[in-house]
């Protein structure tokens, strides 16, 4: 007997989160996203869970009226976000979490058969329902060739409304968008995403402290000169990346709050 969804709890651009059984969520694809994109985000959060890292643990896996869905736990706690805002958490706070989150996520083992940037990024931009011309998506997909080879497993998404505080410690969730990149790709997405477009950050005239203390402590942590991380070509394809997330829609949340 098919197990009927529970309330909807949150919405993002490729899929829907529900109630599930009791302390689980089912996060269900949209119509028309096929079932490997779905199998890719569950790949990495599994391989990310296994090694000690801040993802959730994959329960199960489901297919409900041809839509693919990932079991999951349902954490409770308030997002990184949220904290900040009500002062249980300062900004300072919140960029030295965020660094530490990506450099756990950087130390990671690829799993076998990760997507690259170039291959996340044209599925992000085919299905994601971007606005981005056509010459500048073919541009950014151009520019990922030049990036110096040194992958490591990279979220991708990586911004406070992503990060559940939970009794166990912060744990990082939606990683449809996880590939393999350069960490300094990994930076300057979170640069762009904190400083530039994110919406969900517009109205927070402190938000460049969380992106300033992010940036400083990842170089701290990873024992590298801050201008190293600087990567001019990353900027465009991190923005052509986040713009086609925005435009379609609100950022998941793992069935917090």
């Amino acid at each position: 007997m098919q197990r009927l969804l529970g309330e909807k709890i949150g919405e993002g651009v490729f899929a829907d989160v529900h109630a599930w059984a009791p302390g689980q969520i089912v996060k269900l694809s949209k119509p028309g996203i096929p079932q490997w994109v779905v199998q890719h985000e569950t790949q990495m959060t599994r391989a990310v869970f296994a090694a000690g890292g801040p993802a959730p643990e994959v329960l199960g896996e489901v297919t409900l009226d041809g839509r693919f869905g990932i079991v999951l736990p349902r954490f409770d706690g308030p997002t990184l976000t949220q904290a900040t805002r009500t002062g249980a958490i300062t900004r300072e706070q919140a960029g030295a979490i965020l660094a530490t989150l990506c450099l756990a996520v950087h130390k990671t083992r690829p799993p076998p058969h990760a997507l690259s940037l170039r291959e996340a990024m044209h599925a992000r931009l085919r299905f994601g329902g971007s606005v981005l011309p056509e010459r500048i998506t073919t541009g950014v997909l151009a520019l990922i060739e030049h990036l110096a080879p040194d992958d490591v497993p990279c979220h991708s998404d990586l911004h406070p409304g992503n990060v559940i505080m939970t009794a166990q410690g912060p744990r990082l969730i939606d990683w449809l968008g996880a590939a393999r990149a350069p960490a300094a790709y990994e930076i300057a997405q979170c640069h762009v995403l904190l400083a530039e477009i994110g919406p969900e950050h517009a109205d927070d005239p402190e938000r460049a402290t969380v992106n300033s203390v992010l940036q400083a402590e990842y170089a701290r942590l990873a024992g590298i000169a801050p201008a190293a991380l600087i990567r001019r070509r990353c900027s465009p394809i991190c923005r052509s990346s986040a713009s086609s997330s925005c435009s379609a829609g609100p950022c998941l949340t793992c069935g917090s709050g």
